[in-house]
């Protein structure tokens, strides 16, 4: 059974760097489940937040020691193997009438979502959170027309004081 981790790919901030990241995992057939980058609090550093799909943990280790080949890498670590916070952002655009309008402020509400543009015709949403979080205000708004969806993918830290470049 395939299995989701979360790899933070601390790179030099060159141009094309990201492409050659997702390349080099994609020939190797793991699936990217998702993929971020940007600025750290190292201007001439990205962090690129990955979460791939493997095996087991010699399949990740295969993954972990090709990117650490590439030229422009400057660490690989596994997150999912410390205690760490994930977060992911998504913006909703629903369809609101002046019935509906109501509903959906209810269930914006309940998950402590955000309002963060209101027209006529509809509203979008914000909410900050994991993706089980992320998943079920989908499901609990898709009772109203969802006219579209953005989301950011996974980001994580991982918890205590010793970031990623000391691990």
């Amino acid at each position: 059974m395939m299995k989701k981790y979360m790899l933070a790919v601390l790179v030099d901030n060159r141009p094309g760097v990201l492409t050659h990241v997702s390349g080099l995992i994609s020939r190797r057939a793991f699936n990217i489940e998702s993929i971020s980058a940007g600025y750290t609090e190292e201007p001439d550093v990205t962090r690129i937040n990955v979460v791939v799909s493997a095996d087991n943990e010699t399949e990740l280790e295969q993954v972990k020691h090709q990117l650490a080949k590439l030229v422009d890498v400057i660490k690989v670590v596994n997150v999912s193997a410390t205690e760490h916070i994930t977060r992911e952002l998504v913006l909703i655009k629903v369809r609101a009438t002046s019935e509906t309008r109501a509903d959906i402020i209810n269930i914006v509400n309940i998950f402590r979502a955000k309002i963060v543009d209101v027209s006529p015709a509809n509203v979008v949403i914000e909410l900050t959170g994991g993706q089980k979080k992320i998943d079920a205000i989908i499901e609990a708004i898709s009772d109203y027309e969802i006219i579209e969806i953005a989301r950011t993918g996974a980001i994580a830290l991982s918890r205590g004081p010793i970031p990623a470049k000391k691990m």
